[in-house]
């Protein structure tokens, strides 16, 4: 069996810098950058063949329909991320679910919590997903303490849990922060450890990292953020990428996956 690579994005109204006391505009230039962003990414799948989950907010969904119709296009899948990335509300598990469904007329099967923050299991579960991939399994001071949880997916009230790729032993994460600022020799090597012990690899990552942090100091961006952003970080993909397709291992979206995946869990 081939191992399975799922490469997600975070599609969201960029507003990281109003977490660094900058006035900003989401919806306005934050989504200028998510757009750009996105179509730099869409470019390095769509020349490398490959296909990926994209979850979106309810406010990209709703202000980049075209970034989001091209998305389905090249046959990607879209997924949920809440509505507000900056305010996300207790509703905007089925709200978001709402939003993407009767934007683009297709099921959405599964969600993400905005920063892979905590989310109500019942309340995914009573919305009808099949997956939710909110869970990053490491210790990230200030932001995650999951040392406990499963590192691996697990099924929870009836959903199958997908939690970011963490290494086996220490738990490093090998999410976006990773591959912007490990060399990159050591982060495939890394990555390669973790398909040897799961047999599959996710991770993610967001649009504005994409876009060129480093021409825009007004934004505040810290150096771990903007280290190797903009078109140093569409490379860093392209090399993750092509290393994963010559060594024979298969991209899929999360949907397949995780209805392969319960049934295995479940027989």
């Amino acid at each position: 069996m081939k191992t399975m690579i799922l490469l997600s994005f975070d599609t969201e109204e960029f507003d990281v810098p109003r977490e660094h006391g900058v006035e900003y505009d989401t919806l306005k230039e934050g989504m200028s950058v998510s757009v750009e962003g996105t179509r730099r990414i869409l470019d390095v799948l769509k020349q490398n063949g490959v296909h990926a989950t994209f979850f979106c907010t309810g406010n990209f969904v709703r202000h980049a329909p075209e970034m989001v119709r091209r998305i389905l296009d090249e046959g990607h899948e879209v997924a949920c991320h809440g509505v507000d990335h900056w305010q996300p509300q207790a509703t905007d598990v089925s709200e978001s679910k709402r939003i993407v469904e009767e934007t683009t007329g297709l099921q959405a099967r599964g969600y993400r919590q905005p920063r892979m923050f905590p989310v109500s299991d019942t309340a995914i579960r009573e919305a009808g997903y099949l997956y939710n991939s909110s869970l990053n399994p490491a210790f990230i001071p200030g932001r995650y303490m999951h040392l406990t949880d499963p590192r691996t997916c697990f099924i929870k009230e009836g959903v199958l849990q997908i939690p970011a790729s963490v290494t086996p032993w220490v738990r490093f994460p090998l999410f976006w922060l990773s591959l912007h600022n490990l060399p990159q020799w050591l982060y495939h090597w890394m990555v390669r450890r973790v398909l040897r012990k799961d047999g599959y690899f996710v991770t993610y990552f967001h649009p504005w990292e994409f876009y060129d942090l480093k021409e825009h100091p007004e934004l505040k961006m810290p150096f771990i953020i903007r280290n190797h952003s903009g078109r140093q970080m569409s490379e860093r993909l392209d090399r993750l990428i092509k290393m994963l397709k010559q060594r024979g291992h298969q991209f899929t979206t999360f949907t397949p996956f995780a209805e392969e995946k319960m049934k295995q869990l479940n027989s």
